[in-house]
């Protein structure tokens, strides 16, 4: 029996398919918002506020305190394009779906998401809880102390992900004795590099995990009198001229600043955690930091014992040196958007998908001079960290 001719619509379809099995990562974070993107008449341009959980302050007594309602968000831009150019002829779309997937659309989607995925993962840098264990190999009581900082933040229990690269899952399983097996979950592991569900977690691996090298401060001060002002939030301190480098992404915690119980706003007995938001060439200046400082109200995420113009300020992990990282994190941490590219005219073939909020697009002209057929695939997509309190990051070699 002959095969039929494949149509545009169905290359599209089964390369979403292969492209969704592949992101292990995108596929776990926050995807509600692509739809946002799609209204027809009513655009919204490239960024999406995202509304953030409101936070509230607790009276104490009979005598009302009303307090304003402040709300905030975060920026969802959805600007970069990716895509994936071939040459195929109508030949080749005589093959069987099965055939033409497995020659031609499934290396040019692992590349593909492997890039995607690349891109996001890069959201590392902004969570600021983290677990270093450079110089060791990862053990499965060393990730779950990530856990620990899940847990104190208050995260919810439902949709986490572990991801681990292959070495560090490696080191873990053989930690454990165990291979996560889950009889009641087996049958769900559908997404590629997916290995078990254990603590609270679906473990996966991913070969695209970042290694991460710290900049070459040790330890030094910084004035945290700044704390203590009327004009909250504080996202800088003031460092000396003796101030190494520091990193996008490195983490610190600063003497005598606690992190508050997210509702009680206790002092939880821990340093809070500070991660660099920008390159520090060292010397003096103003480090940039996240999260930014609330000492008092509805917001507030640090207890200051006492402050100091010279408070010491230590960073995790050993100077210039890399570690491996891995990701603990609930869905609502992170957001990941596509949206969908205009299609064109005049051309011989032409589709554009939605399959679990990835759009794709697809275009193949004919090039008479040549006599070949140049062909397209697109993603229009954005990614933001939302709510970095709902991540961890664990560090190990």
């Amino acid at each position: 029996m002959a095969n039929s001719l494949l149509t545009p619509t169905a290359v599209t379809r089964e390369s979403l398919r292969v492209l969704h099995q592949k992101l292990n990562f995108v596929g776990a974070i926050t995807r509600d918002y692509d739809d946002s993107y799609a209204k027809s008449g009513a655009k919204i341009g490239d960024t999406l506020k995202i509304r953030l959980p409101n936070q509230y302050t607790v009276r104490s007594g009979a005598t009302l305190a009303a307090q304003d309602v402040t709300e905030s968000s975060v920026s969802l831009r959805v600007a970069t394009q990716k895509g994936v150019d071939l040459n195929f002829t109508s030949v080749d779309l005589t093959l069987s779906l099965d055939n033409f997937s497995k020659r031609i659309i499934e290396p040019a989607m692992s590349v593909l998401a492997a890039n995607i995925e690349a891109d996001a993962l890069s959201m590392y840098k902004g969570v600021y809880q983290s677990v270093w264990n450079g110089g060791a190999a990862a053990t499965y009581n060393k990730a779950l102390d990530a856990r620990v900082l899940l847990q104190r933040s208050l995260t919810p229990s439902n949709n986490r992900t572990m991801l681990l690269d292959p070495q560090a899952m490696a080191d873990v399983i053989k930690d454990t004795k165990t291979l996560f097996q889950d009889q009641a979950s087996i049958a769900k592991q559908f997404k590629e590099g997916m290995v078990g569900r254990a603590a609270g977690f679906d473990w996966g691996e991913n070969t695209l995990l970042p290694s991460h090298l710290r900049g070459a401060s040790a330890a030094t001060t910084g004035d945290s009198t700044t704390f203590i002002t009327a004009n909250q939030p504080v996202s800088q301190i003031a460092v000396p001229l003796g101030a190494g480098t520091f990193k996008n992404g490195d983490v610190f915690t600063i003497a005598n600043v606690f992190s508050a119980h997210a509702e009680t706003k206790a002092s939880t007995g821990q340093l809070q955690q500070f991660v660099v938001t920008a390159d520090y060439a060292g010397g003096a200046g103003n480090l940039l930091f996240a999260p930014a400082v609330y000492v008092s109200g509805a917001k507030q995420n640090v207890v200051v014992s006492s402050t100091s113009a010279t408070a010491t300020l230590t960073p995790a992990g050993t100077a210039s040196t890399a570690v491996q990282t891995g990701l603990a994190f609930q869905k609502g941490a992170f957001a990941f958007a596509t949206a969908d590219l205009v299609m064109p005219s005049g051309v011989d073939f032409a589709a554009r998908e939605v399959m679990d909020g990835l759009s794709m697009r697809i275009v193949r002209a004919y090039d008479i001079n040549n006599d070949q057929f140049p062909c397209r695939l697109d993603l229009l997509y954005g990614y933001q960290t939302l709510r970095a309190a709902l991540a961890a990051r664990y560090h190990n070699n």
